[in-house]
């Protein structure tokens, strides 16, 4: 029993952890916290099922074409819900113009694909158990993207770019660099990284509209857990989540692990207000 709790907790942690990056990949550049990114991760699982499942397309071709299509929602998302936000004086309307989009996507998703739950297909058929890849995948792809985002970031242009933009974004633009471009290129990268979470996450999550509210809070405590923009430190939250709901729900179950989880992070945040691993905020006297 313990075995199993470890490894659908860690399974479960990985796709909690890569909604958090894709939190954290879209504030990077705009400072605006978008309410789609769970949204992403379900998407996700319904394009990864529609193309294999519907359409029959093979795993490699199923899984690069879920990654466009969820690109180019992020593009969009940029577009339409936060290069407007970024010229008003009211800054905090993301609230409203990420939310209102992330459901618009969730119904049209519930309309255009189906109100139950959709299966998914197994991926690689390897390993059974607790070793079976509904539950080692999820980690694996989690480990890669985490790897994957700190060679971009320190090894290469438009990584480094990234970083410039999210550290000073007016300094970077006096430098030359392009940030609108930026900015959508990196809304590109959290959908991929969004669908990552889904498709990894399938087997597990099912394809399902629903999802993208669930990954939508769940997806954020390790962003809080681990500090703002701290991708290292949202993979450790997700983790570390994903142990205690299932241990929760061992335990207690139904509701009451919801509520053990929202007295961690209540107990967490209370503690570490910045997160476990964010930096104390400075501030001029």
């Amino acid at each position: 029993m313990l075995a199993s709790i470890i490894a659908s907790g860690l399974a479960v942690g990985a796709v909690y952890a890569l909604i958090g990056i894709t939190y954290n990949t879209m504030f990077a550049t705009s400072r605006v916290m978008s309410f789609t990114a769970g949204q992403l991760g379900m998407l996700g699982g319904v394009f990864g099922s529609m193309f294999m499942l519907r359409l029959g397309l093979p795993v490699l071709p199923a899984l690069a074409l879920t990654l466009i299509c969820c690109a180019l929602i992020g593009v969009v998302t940029e577009i339409v819900a936060v290069r407007p936000v970024l010229k008003s004086l009211e800054q905090h309307l993301y609230v409203l113009t990420t939310l209102a989009l992330a459901l618009l996507i969730q119904h049209t998703t519930a309309m255009e694909w189906s109100t139950e739950p959709q299966p998914f297909p197994r991926l690689v058929n390897f390993g059974s158990g607790i070793w079976d890849e509904k539950y080692w995948l999820p980690v694996v792809v989690c480990i890669a993207t985490i790897i994957g985002l700190e060679y971009l970031y320190r090894r290469t242009l438009v990584g480094r770019a990234f970083v410039a933009i999210a550290e000073d974004n007016f300094a970077a633009r006096a430098l030359g660099l392009p940030e609108r471009n930026l900015r959508m290129a990196s809304y590109a990268l959290a959908g991929a990284i969004g669908a990552l979470a889904g498709f990894a996450g399938g087997q597990l999550l099912l394809a399902f509209f629903a999802n993208g509210s669930l990954l939508n809070f769940y997806g954020f405590i390790p962003v809080a857990l681990g500090g703002l923009g701290n991708n290292r430190g949202a993979v450790i939250g997700g983790f570390v989540l994903g142990l205690f709901q299932q241990a929760a729900n061992f335990m207690v179950g139904g509701i009451f692990s919801s509520v053990a989880v929202f007295t961690l992070f209540i107990i967490v945040l209370l503690a570490a207000p910045q997160g476990m691993f964010g930096a104390q905020a400075a501030r001029r006297v």
